[in-house]
């Protein structure tokens, strides 16, 4: 069981501050990691700690650069050669999962080749939140824990005291999301269709619901360059909504996404520590919300050999 081996908590460096959150909320302390790089820039990575025997936890998310997912790889190849029990990859954000069919021709299925690399340099399970496609769960051929940001977003919305709300989906890809959340919210829900003319640039087409005179949350999976939530704000309130709030579990922010977060007709946008978030890309807008102690309940719970679906039930 997992109370006979040891559990070590591992980091990369995409985030070494949702890590140390992790190791604080799991009264545990991470385990010494060497990480430098050599005069060309190749990773060195080297585990200054016994870990054989042990249940050997990663945390990293994926996010660009590259080199994220890369040290990870290497985290995981130098515990299993330590001689490790068991090695779960902790991945808050899961990159490179919207590769994950061929839509055209001669293009890469970059969701399932990642898959591909984290079992054969050695992980036994994965744990990740908030999957841009669900359908990456049947890339792995390993155990993977699912988790979702929701319970993080219901807790704070709930504190707030919200009245009349409407849960919106910017896309038809968000709507199962956008369901779940309206229904735990005792909320309506409304659908925003849009095209998409180009890759990272939306066009809004058409409200789908009622949100006018109502308090609306605007909800997804992640935010890159923020071109689909802005123009989805703008949307709420030409149509009467009193209040918009952005909501979504993984903020990307790429280009200038802080800006038209910013000027759009927000109230506040939430989002959740799974990426490293920098100074500069931060706006008075912004809400950062932990999710630490979600992924300490689940890597205790994996630990323990106990169900991490029970974190989710109401």
């Amino acid at each position: 069981m997992g109370a006979n081996h040891e559990l070590r908590l591992l980091t990369g460096g995409a985030n070494s501050a949702l890590a140390a959150e992790i190791a604080a909320q799991m009264k545990v302390r991470l385990t010494d990691v060497q990480l430098s790089r050599f005069a060309d820039g190749e990773i060195f990575v080297k585990i200054n700690e016994n870990v054989r025997g042990r249940d050997v936890f990663i945390i990293q998310s994926t996010n660009p650069p590259a080199e994220n997912l890369l040290e990870l790889l290497l985290l995981i190849d130098a515990a299993r050669r330590a001689s490790a029990h068991r090695i779960a990859a902790v991945i808050p954000y899961f990159g490179y999962a919207r590769a994950d069919r061929k839509d055209q021709p001669r293009v890469a299925i970059a969701a399932k080749l990642v898959a591909n690399m984290l079992i054969e340099a050695g992980a036994d399970r994965l744990i990740t939140i908030d999957l841009h496609s669900h359908q990456v769960q049947g890339f792995v051929d390993i155990p993977l824990d699912h988790l979702y940001a929701s319970p993080v977003f219901l807790s704070y919305f709930r504190s707030k005291g919200l009245k009349d709300v409407v849960v919106v989906a910017p896309d038809v890809g968000a709507a199962k999301m956008a369901r779940s959340f309206a229904r735990r919210m005792n909320a309506s829900i409304a659908l925003i269709d849009k095209r998409r003319p180009v890759a990272n640039e939306a066009e809004v087409v058409h409200l789908v619901g009622e949100v006018e005179g109502k308090t609306a949350i605007l909800i997804d999976d992640m935010i890159d360059t923020a071109g689909t939530f802005a123009q989805a704000a703008h949307a709420l309130a030409e149509n009467g909504a009193v209040a918009v709030y952005g909501c979504a579990t993984h903020a990307m922010l790429s280009r200038n996404a802080s800006q038209r977060l910013q000027e759009a007709p927000f109230k506040e946008v939430c989002v959740t520590n799974t990426v490293h978030i920098a100074e500069q890309r931060k706006f008075p807008k912004l809400k950062v919300l932990p999710v630490g102690d979600l992924l300490g309940k689940a890597i205790a719970f994996t630990h323990n050999y106990q169900s991490v679906s029970s974190l989710f039930l109401e």
